[in-house]
């Protein structure tokens, strides 16, 4: 809870094309990394999969390093949402553009990579190894986002 004298929570919000695989995990990390100084959700540029679970292979890789997606039900990314963040981190190039194309100014401003210059890889259609792989790296790459 916020009042006098406490500061908001930063509001992250992480976005990859279907809100199945990445996003779902990144907004836990950053979440469960960040405490009470951060609130994360997660967001699909894509409508394909709202509503439904993450991917089983996201949510299994996801556990084996202490992070409970079961819960987790995709969500299409709406204006509201951007106005919401403080921060809008894509997983990957094409989906910063894709943002970047749907922002308005304010939001524009807030967009930015998840691991910098660098896409976060895209495990869909993989094996576990790279759902396992990518878990890794979204891991890696939560501390710079935290205050």
């Amino acid at each position: 809870m916020t009042g006098p004298g406490t500061a908001r929570p930063r509001r992250i919000l992480a976005v990859c094309l279907g809100n199945h695989c990445r996003s779902p995990l990144a907004a836990a990390v950053l979440a469960r990394l960040g405490g009470s100084a951060v609130e994360a959700r997660s967001a699909g540029i894509r409508d394909k999969w709202a509503g439904r679970p993450a991917h089983p292979a996201m949510i299994a890789a996801a556990a084996a390093r202490g992070y409970d997606l079961t819960g987790h039900r995709g969500v299409h990314l709406s204006p509201d949402m951007l106005d919401w963040a403080d921060v809008v981190l894509a997983m990957d190039h094409a989906n910063h553009a894709s943002l970047h194309q749907l922002a308005d100014l304010r939001a524009f401003r807030k967009v930015a990579l998840y691991l910098g210059n660098r896409d976060v890889p895209d495990p869909f259609g993989q094996d576990e190894a790279a759902f396992a792989a990518c878990a890794g790296i979204i891991e890696a790459g939560a501390a710079r986002h935290l205050p």
